[in-house]
């Protein structure tokens, strides 16, 4: 099928043949009809399946200009990144077409953004924390939403973005089309979807866990970060064909370590991004990788979500994620538009019940190769690698004592203390064996 059968308008085809391509990819053929019959739509799409242009072109199709300075279409996604990028793939596809499109997202001034929107927006791509700004002071008025289309649903909601959605699908007119896009269906997106969605027709193009055919995968056994390093550092070394790396690590501490060791041998060629970076540097480090200045991009899973870097030819993942799903998502940054693609995760001890996670999750094991003979194996251990030292408790039994009460315990005789009232001329009687009288001093 090419996109002239999918009953595209002359300027949207005009606008994809100013991008070199005839053929939609399969979530794109199978979304485009059901969009346009005015359903909610819920797709399950690996990333690099062109999920960006699936809801798009539907949505765009029906598309028809009005002077009306609200948006009518309002497209949420979990990071920066992403909406800088949905925004360029609006603005791609309607060359031809008299629209206005504004992002906006959180870590900046909201004024400008606040200005920008009032001014007149058609299809506004926003971060959910943001969105609720604008609606909250009033520059936004949502009576004038036809579609919602939520992207990347599971990972918003694995940011905490739950009390946002709520509050942008409360405020949104219940007369609209919904369309919700996702790697993997958690059953919080099922929650969600029950809740404020009308029946939405499943579309999907293919099952999750299922690795992308042209991506080659291997794995190596290391002992440690150090060893990683050395690694990393040999592979780019003697590997011609690694021109662009994304590097995949578990935490943002790890992220500047890791750029820290291999800084120092690759200087300008490599980057680092996660969400500690101000927004100026990342849009840099990406940039400057999307461009080829940047041969290795370290990266953590929050904010890789957000990047549609074309030709990655390797993915490492430098430490293999928590949940299965998440290595699909990371494969799939390479391998994209019919290429081939690798992808090679370093493997402790600790993290094989990961791989074996991710193994049963595909349905298929990673083949693991033996470590290169021209490796380094490092001693030396991270704080976190280093075995915890623990004291021993000692349990001291405390032995009751006869004659010890503890803290609590009966006075003696002499020291028990009675109110009574006192009868000197006995006590004298007692004392001296005769009554003692007082005599006034004359």
């Amino acid at each position: 099928m090419t996109f002239e059968e999918l009953n595209l308008n002359k300027p949207l085809l005009n606008a994809l043949s100013d991008l070199g391509l005839t053929t939609p990819t399969t979530i794109q053929q199978k979304v485009f009809s059901v969009v346009m019959s005015g359903q909610d739509v819920y797709g399950i799409a690996q990333t690099g399946t062109g999920k960006t242009f699936a809801y798009l072109l539907p949505c765009l199709r029906q598309y028809q200009f009005s002077k009306e300075k609200n948006p009518r279409y309002i497209i949420l996604v979990p990071t920066r990144e992403l909406v800088t990028q949905v925004v360029e793939s609006v603005k791609k596809l309607s060359t031809y077409l008299n629209l206005r499109v504004v992002g906006v997202y959180g870590g900046v001034n909201l004024k400008p953004q606040a200005l920008e929107v009032s001014n007149g927006v058609d299809v506004l791509v926003a971060t959910p924390g943001r969105l609720v700004d604008l609606l909250s002071s009033g520059v936004i008025k949502p009576n004038t939403v036809k579609k919602l289309i939520i992207d990347e649903a599971d990972e918003m909601l694995n940011l905490g973005f739950r009390a946002q959605l709520k509050l942008i699908l409360d405020a949104l007119p219940e007369k609209r089309q919904n369309l919700l896009f996702s790697a993997t269906i958690t059953e919080e997106v099922e929650q969600l979807m029950t809740q404020y969605f009308n029946n939405p027709t499943k579309v999907e193009a293919a099952p999750t866990g299922t690795p992308l055919d042209n991506i080659y995968q291997m794995a190596y056994e290391v002992p440690n970060f150090y060893t990683k390093v050395n690694l990393l550092e040999l592979l780019l070394e003697h590997d011609p064909e690694m021109h662009k790396v994304l590097v995949f690590v578990a935490t943002k501490q790890l992220a500047d370590q890791l750029y820290e060791q291999v800084e120092k041998d690759l200087g300008e060629k490599i980057g680092v991004i996660h969400s500690n970076k101000a927004q100026t540097q990342r849009f840099e480090a990406v940039n400057r990788f999307q461009s080829g200045d940047c041969r290795v991009l370290i990266a953590t899973d929050v904010i890789a979500r957000g990047l549609d870097v074309s030709e990655v030819s390797h993915v490492i993942n430098f430490d293999l994620p928590e949940l299965p799903e998440t290595y699909i998502h990371r494969i799939g940054r390479t391998g994209r538009a019919d290429k081939k693609g690798i992808a090679i995760s370093f493997v402790t001890e600790k993290e094989k019940e990961q791989q074996e996670a991710i193994e049963s999750l595909m349905k298929l094991p990673i083949p693991v190769r033996p470590l290169p003979k021209l490796l380094e194996i490092s001693e030396e251990l991270t704080d976190d690698e280093k075995p915890k030292g623990f004291m021993k408790t000692i349990e001291v039994k405390i032995v009751k004592s006869d004659t010890f009460g503890g803290a609590f315990h009966e006075k003696s005789e002499k020291n028990q203390k009675v109110n009574v009232r006192r009868n000197h001329a006995k006590e004298m009687m007692k004392k001296y064996g005769k009554p003692i009288k007082k005599t006034r001093k004359s």
